[in-house]
């Protein structure tokens, strides 16, 4: 008999059993996978730097443009064109030169701590203004795109755009649908029309009621003022949204005293908040779409338009996919949904970063609301600034006055506009991108089914029967939305959207530009239309 002590001695400990097993696993040798497909991992890895390489030469090859700016910078010494929220200001608005100097010193040499030195009037800081020299791996330099000249202070296009604001500030609680009714709306198309350079659309040289506050895009004026894409569910992974959103009370309006007006500009916080009605609204007046671009996140819009539009099945995509008539396959991560939505966030980024380059580093164009200052300041004979005497011939001025008790720009948000220069806006930007994505990758001819337009009140939709709605025309008329929808709260000026929209529109082409040689399927290009009508195909 073995005596139980040697038993013992022969029983492995469990850690001796570890130790053999790490041991076994380490002098074993993993099975050989040898990987399938048309190249070796040594042409593989050539051909993605060759892609690379390509797209970058094709940036960097691509002619250097002129950076225009309106020159008011250096017209004026008091610098009333430029923007200068946050930093400190007199009794008359006007910044102080020495913080300004300090200010410009930072964007000119881009030195960090320069910045951290900028003199600051308030609690509030300017909006990452060192964005305005980030590079980016995709698509074009921020740097290597450029803008046409904004209107300059004294123009009769910039008291056409103010003009244009101070009217939707009045109008901002008329339902879009009662448009055609309402003294007010028919008393602005009127107005509007009077300015030698207004440069919104018009029917038969004139500003209607079915053109107000309107983009001027193709399917922009066709049907209801705002796009179905903000009006569909939207299928949120296992959850339906509904497009109903927080609609604030009814004259909620700011900055409309002198003393809000300059603590506001000099960057204090404000002192009151909006007050919000009890129910959800469909957006159904400028107040409501206002307040929807108040607080929605960069890309939130076309990142639900993206979704309404996967849900209406293959037909709703652009023809030219590669697996529309495929036997055995379908898209997904190259063509498909994953692609598209990626694609959407890839372009509302380096639309950003272009706009942070114009607004800081060029153009440094002012916002509404400190011309409403100018004009205020004029109007009490404070000031005797040069502004174009078309707008203190219109109707507008004595009709704010009336309602407010000044001649300032009645706000939307309590803090006024953000702490970024005016032009281009960057909502507006981001909106261009992406809309140009989406109708890259979706059949533009596609007719949106079963459409509808929000109530008076805003607490249902209606059937709408008409002309028929595209996905190229709702895209282009919810980027328009997206756009303006700033205008009406009085932050940008529809030059600030306009451009912005078309600025963001170069940032997707040339992204698509890089990518088009990425792909293993038969694939001829992307196609669309663009913002001016013109179809293209990159590719």
């Amino acid at each position: 008999m073995i005596a139980k002590s040697e038993l013992k001695e022969k029983k492995e400990s469990p850690s001796k059993k570890v130790e053999k097993k790490e041991t076994e696993c380490l002098n074993s040798t993993p099975p050989k996978c040898n990987p399938i497909g048309p190249l070796t991992p040594f042409q593989r890895r050539d051909e993605a730097y060759e892609i690379r390489e390509n797209a970058a030469q094709y940036q960097r090859d691509l002619p250097l443009p002129n950076h225009p700016c309106n020159g008011d910078e250096n017209l004026y010494s008091n610098k009333i064109g430029n923007f200068t929220k946050t930093l400190p200001h007199n009794e008359l608005g006007e910044v102080d030169i020495n913080a300004y100097n300090v200010y410009i010193n930072a964007l000119t040499t881009g030195n960090p701590d320069i910045f951290e030195t900028i003199p600051l009037g308030g609690s509030r800081k300017l909006a990452n203004p060192q964005a305005s020299y980030a590079y980016d791996l995709m698509g074009p330099d921020s740097h290597h795109l450029t803008m046409m000249i904004p209107p300059t202070f004294n123009s009769a296009w910039r008291v056409g755009e103010m003009a244009e604001d101070y009217w939707s500030a009045l109008t901002r609680d008329i339902a879009f649908t009662n448009y055609d009714t309402s003294c007010l709306t028919i008393q602005a198309a009127a107005d509007l029309s009077k300015f030698s350079d207004f440069r919104g659309p018009k029917e038969n040289g004139v500003v209607t009621t079915q053109t107000l506050f309107r983009g001027d895009t193709p399917g922009d004026l066709v049907g209801p003022y705002v796009s179905q894409l903000f009006y569909k569910d939207v299928t949120f992974g296992n959850k339906t949204l509904l497009q109903q959103y927080n609609s604030p009370v009814v004259g909620d309006d700011f900055m409309t005293s002198y003393d809000e007006w300059l603590s506001i500009q000099n960057g204090d916080e404000p002192s009151s908040s909006i007050s919000f009605l009890s129910t959800p609204r469909y957006i159904r007046n400028g107040r409501d779409l206002g307040q929807w671009v108040h607080v929605d996140f960069t890309y939130q819009g076309m990142l639900t338009a993206c979704l309404i539009l996967l849900g209406f099945g293959p037909l709703a995509l652009d023809q030219q996919n590669p697996y529309l008539n495929s036997r055995t396959q379908g898209g997904f991560v190259t063509f498909g949904a994953a692609f598209i939505l990626d694609f959407v966030a890839k372009a509302a980024r380096v639309a950003l970063e272009a706009a942070w380059y114009q607004k800081f580093l060029v153009q440094r164009v002012l916002r509404p609301e400190a011309f409403g200052g100018c004009v205020q300041n004029n109007m009490t004979g404070a000031t005797n600034y040069p502004i174009n005497q078309e707008l203190f011939d219109s109707s507008v001025l004595p009709k704010i006055f009336s309602k407010y008790g000044t001649y300032l720009l009645p706000m939307a948000y309590p803090e006024g506009s953000p702490t970024h220069p005016a032009y281009p806006a960057g909502h507006a930007c981001v909106a261009g991108a992406c809309a140009t994505m989406l109708k890259a990758f979706f059949n533009e001819d596609f007719v949106i089914p079963d459409p509808v337009v929000a109530s008076p009140d805003g607490l249902s939709l209606l059937p709408y029967s008409g002309q028929d709605l595209t996905i190229g025309g709702e895209l282009n008329k919810m980027a328009s939305n997206i756009a303006i929808g700033r205008d009406l709260a009085g932050v940008h000026w529809r030059s600030d959207s306009s451009e912005g929209l078309t600025l963001g529109e170069t940032v997707a082409i040339q992204i698509l530009q890089d990518y088009k040689d990425t792909y293993n399927e038969d694939f001829n290009g992307f196609t669309l239309t663009k913002f001016d009508g013109t179809t293209i195909v990159v590719g």
